[in-house]
């Protein structure tokens, strides 16, 4: 089944708004492209449409929460990340108050958008403010599992989604611990770290590289900060060589967080595979995927030669 992780969002929102009436929701008039608008059907009342003034909405958020409130604040991720980073730096992530910026249509996926609306640095961006975490699930089941647990933490928290629909690796009713990194299969050569949609990106490589007896360790990283180092350090105990996968510049994303980390381990090689500090062109996602080298055909590609 394919379904779109915004959806999840959505949804899963509606039914803690249901739940908990200390929730509110913000949106930045982008209600039904983000899918916050399913909580207007069950709490009117708490779902405010801040119009196209991302910095603006920011500031209310910080406000709701400094009074008590549990804040949703929605809109692209290019908007979510860029515009207000002043206000979410100084008014939520300085004070430590519990505001979950939940963006959708990140990365190169959004497609015909085009670069204006691809954002590819918004990990970067929250990655580097102090009280932020940053979480990047891969499908549906994964982003419920998401939602549930930052609407239970404190704190600020930012949430990266996807705009098109993506292949389900988790089966409804799967139990996550989303903080930890999860192996999906288990090799014996390479390892591919991967986050978000380059998680399906990265199964698909396994069964490619099977064909060439190259037996490869998927490992879906959903929290990119704080990232489980105890975790990334055993599988890369285990593989001399690591490749870090992701729909985002290889600057300051998952690639940095594994880094930061991995630099610790010489006996470990890590290379990028992502976003090589340029900026994306409007086209059908798939298209553009392939032709900035984030597809499975590229990841197969440079698997085979780094292994020769």
């Amino acid at each position: 089944m394919t379904r779109e992780t915004r959806v999840a969002y959505g949804e899963t929102l509606a039914k803690l708004v249901k739940e908990n009436q200390n929730i509110v929701v913000l949106d930045a008039d982008l209600s039904k492209s983000t899918k916050s608008f399913e909580t207007k059907k069950v709490a009117p009342e708490r779902h405010f449409n801040a119009g196209i003034a991302e910095s603006n909405m920011m500031g209310m958020a910080a406000g709701l929460a400094a009074s008590g409130k549990t804040v949703f604040a929605s809109t692209f991720a290019v908007f979510a990340t860029g515009r207000p980073f002043e206000i979410i730096r100084n008014s939520i992530c300085y004070p430590k108050l519990n505001v979950k910026i939940c963006a959708t249509h990140a990365g190169l996926s959004v497609g015909e958008d085009g670069a204006s609306h691809q954002a590819i640095e918004d990990v970067a961006i929250m990655r580097a403010i102090p009280n932020m975490q940053v979480f990047s699930p891969c499908d549906y089941n994964e982003t419920k599992a998401v939602i549930e647990h930052v609407a239970k933490i404190d704190g600020p928290c930012y949430v990266r989604m996807g705009r098109g629909k993506v292949e389900d690796l988790y089966e409804d009713g799967t139990e996550f611990d989303v903080t930890k990194i999860r192996v999906l299969s288990e090799g014996h050569d390479v390892c591919l770290f991967a986050t978000g949609l380059m998680v399906q990106e990265a199964m698909k490589a396994k069964e490619e590289l099977l064909k060439d007896n190259i037996d490869v360790t998927v490992v879906d990283v959903t929290c990119l900060k704080p990232i489980d180092e105890t975790g990334v350090k055993e599988i890369a105990k285990r593989h001399a060589l690591c490749f870090a996968l992701e729909e985002h510049s290889v600057i300051g994303g998952l690639f940095s967080a594994l880094a930061d980390v991995l630099i610790k381990e010489p006996c470990t090689r890590l290379i990028p595979i992502g976003v090589n500090d340029i900026f994306g062109e409007s086209g059908k996602a798939k298209d553009v995927l392939e032709k900035y080298g984030i597809s499975k055909d590229n990841i197969v590609k440079t698997v085979k030669e780094y292994i020769k």
